[in-house]
């Protein structure tokens, strides 16, 4: 099975398939990989990353510029410093984005609090770029308690509607549809994903799921950032 044929048979799902079919956190099993600290997840034996649509496993970010807007500037996600972190949401999501977003919250507390905040970045990327605006980013911060002045939290934001399409889903391969809601706001089914990318770039551990264990993401990060020592 390839990516795209893979990121397609997901998109039939739905939002509520998406929120269950992709599992949960993958743990480490032994193979190595000279891009990578973490050994390879124990996963189904006959599943590489190469058959994942987003990149997984050993597997470089892509090569792509995305505007940070509350900060005013472009971030090359391939030239990152150090362990960060990436998941893709929109903020009017009223239900796995919320989750997604406070996982990294928490790994970001803990971060302060154990004072390795400098250490460590956070870029969720949003696929609502209509909506998530500068405004919209700052609304999210204060109502998920992220705290932005430690300097290591920074909202991405595709250049328009196109860009998102282009960036999120044909680029990184995370899957998201729109799905109007009546008379409410349109929401998004999408994949839900959190990748731990190390300071070359390359992916670490893609979590999927719905509620990723911060435990599970604070203990990779702490070996990540050891190696890196």
């Amino acid at each position: 099975m390839n990516r795209r044929s893979f990121l397609r048979a997901a998109g039939v799902t739905g939002a509520a398939g998406l929120a269950g079919c992709l599992g949960g956190s993958p743990l480490g099993s032994g193979d190595s990989n000279p891009n990578v600290v973490l050994s390879e997840p124990d996963r189904d034996k006959q599943l590489e990353s190469e058959d994942l649509p987003y990149p997984a496993w050993g597997q470089r970010v892509p090569d792509v510029t995305i505007p940070a807007p509350l900060s005013d500037e472009d971030v090359s996600v391939r030239d990152i410093e150090g362990p960060h972190f990436h998941t893709f949401f929109f903020t009017n999501c009223m239900t796995v984005c919320p989750l997604l977003i406070s996982s990294l919250r928490k790994v970001q507390v803990h971060s302060i609090n154990e004072g390795y905040d400098d250490e460590v970045s956070f870029y969720p990327v949003s696929f609502d770029p209509a909506r998530d605006d500068a405004e919209a980013f700052r609304k999210e911060a204060k109502q998920m308690n992220i705290d932005m002045d430690a300097g290591n939290w920074h909202f991405l934001r595709p250049d328009g509607k196109s860009e998102a399409r282009r960036i999120v889903d044909e680029t990184f391969g995370v899957f998201f549809e729109k799905q109007e809601n009546g008379d409410k706001p349109y929401m998004f089914a999408h994949t839900s994903v959190v990748l731990l990318v190390n300071g070359d770039g390359y992916v670490e551990r893609a979590y999927r799921g719905t509620n990723p264990d911060e435990q599970k993401l604070i203990e990779d990060l702490r070996r990540v950032r050891n190696a890196s020592e």
